[in-house]
């Protein structure tokens, strides 16, 4: 099974799984999903993840999501970069959410990173997604 966007599919998956109260999702392994969910358990959106090997050319990620006196962490989570419409921005031109207190996640020749580190790096990339 191929996705056309994997970060989009793993989003929604996040969102419905949380919207469902569920403790854990699965989905299909790549790097990038690692990098982008390293983020996202840097920042304390989810509680961790970890690697689940199937056979010995497939692997699933097993997302712990992280509730917060019942109420999901993550409040809104959105796509910025579509396959069909991708959003770049140099590092004085990247969005703020909420002022900050979201988190914008840039990928970066440095790789992928939350927007206020981006900043501090002076680096530019593409705007993958905003979380609240």
């Amino acid at each position: 099974m191929s996705f056309t966007h994997p970060i989009g599919d793993m989003i929604a998956r996040i969102r419905n799984a949380q919207n469902a109260g569920k403790e854990q999702v699965g989905m299909p392994a790549s790097s990038l999903r690692q990098n982008v969910l390293g983020v996202l358990k840097d920042e304390g959106f989810i509680e961790g993840f970890k690697l689940k090997k199937i056979t010995d050319a497939k692997s699933e990620l097993i997302v712990d999501l992280k509730y917060v006196q019942g109420v999901g962490a993550i409040q809104e989570i959105r796509i910025v970069s579509k396959p069909g419409r991708r959003v770049y921005s140099k590092s004085t031109k990247l969005p703020k959410v909420l002022n900050g207190l979201g988190v914008v996640i840039v990928s970066t020749p440095k790789g992928i990173m939350a927007d206020y580190k981006a900043r501090k790096e002076n680096l530019g990339g593409e705007v993958l997604c905003q979380v609240i």
